[in-house]
């Protein structure tokens, strides 16, 4: 099993990156959050799980080890595969999973992209008690986006968020209806409607400084809703 990868980032793609380890270019399939977390150029070291099928070997990345394995556990339940697991990691966190699973909150695991009822109930029984108990630090790993020094003020987080919802399947005019409507309580600028609350202060060029992963989290959970 390849446990990590630690190298240059080489491309970064909606749904996968690149990453040169001794001249060897990988490609690891990676959540819109962990994507977020990657720079072209820059140096990365991301958790990583091997999925081997008759006619593909992908690799998986992730931002921590706690991800790796939450990834892995969460395809033991029934009906649950690669795609589907990485796609529970794009909506929640992994503590966010363990609360909603052990609250048996089947319709927030229903935002998640193919998990209708019955599939969040089959999930809920069959990991109930599995996931562990939701840890109050943040596991380690890539930093997040959102910190300082990461330069997220020059990170494109509207085109990263669509582009996630994308790959998650929405489609593109949904995916931008979304992150219309959440884009206020990311920034504080005003709504869709222009009416929100607001001081008139926060920056209209909607560089300010967006956690990928958050914005993303919040545009699927109203996606969700509709």
């Amino acid at each position: 099993m390849i446990a990590h990868l630690d190298g240059v980032v080489s491309e970064v793609a909606p749904d996968g990156a690149v990453i040169d380890v001794g001249g060897v270019g990988l490609l690891v399939q990676c959540t819109p959050g962990t994507l977020a977390r990657l720079r072209p150029g820059e140096r990365a070291r991301v958790s990583t799980a091997l999925i081997v099928r008759e006619d593909a070997l992908t690799l998986y990345g992730f931002a921590s080890p706690d991800e790796r394995a939450t990834f892995e556990l969460v395809q033991t339940a029934s009906g649950v595969g690669p795609r589907l697991a990485l796609a529970m990691l794009a909506v929640f966190t992994p503590d966010a999973l363990r609360r909603a699973v052990a609250a048996e909150d089947i319709n927030a695991l229903m935002t998640v992209p193919g998990i209708g009822r019955k599939g969040a109930q089959r999930i809920v029984l069959e990991l109930a008690g599995r996931l562990g108990v939701p840890g109050d630090g943040v596991p380690g790993g890539l930093a997040p986006a959102g910190a300082a020094g990461t330069g997220s003020r020059a990170a494109p987080w509207r085109d990263q968020v669509r582009a996630g919802l994308v790959s998650l399947g929405w489609q593109a005019r949904e995916a931008d209806q979304a992150i219309a409507l959440v884009e206020p309580e990311l920034t504080g600028a005003p709504g869709p409607s222009g009416i929100d609350g607001t001081d008139g202060t926060a920056p209209a060029d909607g560089l300010a400084d967006v956690d990928v992963a958050v914005a993303l989290r919040a545009a699927l959970r109203v996606l969700g809703r509709t």
